[in-house]
């Protein structure tokens, strides 16, 4: 199909990263760590959250990990 085409093919300028390019060569990588550090003490906290609101959830899920850890073949 000739409108399919248009879709798939990216216009100039408007690419996902483009606008990204001249932030990221600012960027120091001990900022990016620092960051990812955060987002992921944040993603951690937010885990620990949802556990203590959903005991029964939680419980099931250890289950579950428990049942895969031991089925698994090292």
């Amino acid at each position: 199909m000739p409108d399919r085409d248009f879709y798939d093919t990216p216009s100039p300028g408007k690419e996902p990263g483009a606008g990204r390019g001249a932030e990221r060569s600012t960027e120091t990588e001990a900022e990016r760590r620092r960051r990812r550090a955060q987002f992921l003490r944040d993603l951690a906290e937010a885990r620990e959250l949802r556990d203590r609101v959903q005991p029964r959830r939680a419980k099931a899920a250890r289950l579950r990990h428990a049942m895969r850890m031991r089925t698994f073949r090292w």
